[in-house]
């Protein structure tokens, strides 16, 4: 009974191997099988990995690394975007605070002139010439 059962698993797996044939979605289930002994398990795992390659036309894992990446990706752009973010804040502030600069000076000038003007009409400073 073992002689026959090793040499149909012998003949099978050198099919495999020699025709180029593994399908890998049965190589997962097939390793759970061994290394656990739970078959329900090795099942569900055919037969979700199935339903993924259905879906999406890509095995479990490649959909997986792809999603993941998307995901990086997206965290990314965010991270980049809050950088952006943030340096703009900080020229707009900066430029906002150099107009304020500007405008203050400008009225203080204008301020000066005046009371300037007040003090000659005062004194009439206008009339007297050097």
């Amino acid at each position: 009974m073992k002689s026959r059962f090793l040499r149909i698993f012998t003949l099978t797996l050198s099919f495999f191997f020699l025709t180029g044939f593994v399908p890998f979605s049965i190589i997962g289930p097939s390793m759970t099988i061994i290394t656990s002994g739970n078959l329900y398990k090795a099942g569900a795992q055919l037969i979700i990995n199935q339903h993924i390659k259905k879906e999406t036309g890509k095995d479990s894992l490649t959909f997986i690394k792809e999603e993941i990446n998307k995901n990086l990706i997206k965290d990314q752009k965010k991270i980049q975007a809050a950088s952006f973010n943030e340096e703009l804040r900080h020229l707009v502030e900066k430029r906002i605070s150099i107009t304020r600069k500007k405008i203050e000076h400008q009225n203080l000038q204008k301020l000066l002139k005046k009371r300037i003007k007040v003090t000659r009409s005062i004194l009439d400073l206008d009339k007297i010439t050097q």
